[in-house]
């Protein structure tokens, strides 16, 4: 099982990206799913979560800009970032809670980083 993000690259400011992670391999259910962040010199943060049935929760600082959906029958998950600022540039991480086959309990998984440049 492995979660692979891509869609990072550089952006002006007050433009937009959009994340995608997709989850693959022998998987039972995947409960959240949600999107992380991590700029240099600081620690990994919370940026969106979502629920298999919908429900979001963004961190402060993206609430407005920033919306996270999900598709459940692809198992993927989206983050399409609008207005950026230059303050968002970071690492950007997916996370899965995910059960595999085989497994009796979901797991936290994560993709690798996908680095989202907000520069002019």
């Amino acid at each position: 099982v492995q979660l692979q993000a891509s869609g990072g690259g550089l952006v002006q400011p007050g433009g937009s990206l959009r994340l995608s992670c997709a989850a693959s391999g022998s998987i039972v259910s995947i409960n959240v799913m949600g999107w992380y962040r991590q700029a240099p010199g600081k620690q990994r943060e919370l940026v969106a979560t979502i629920g298999r049935g919908g429900n979001v929760n963004y961190t402060d600082s993206v609430n407005g800009r920033f919306t996270i959906s999900r598709d459940n029958a692809k198992n993927a998950v989206y983050l399409q970032m609008s207005s950026l600022k230059p303050e968002d540039t970071a690492a950007y991480y997916c996370n899965a809670a995910l059960r595999p086959s085989g497994a009796y309990y979901h797991v936290a998984f994560w993709g690798q980083g996908t680095l989202v440049t907000v520069s002019s």
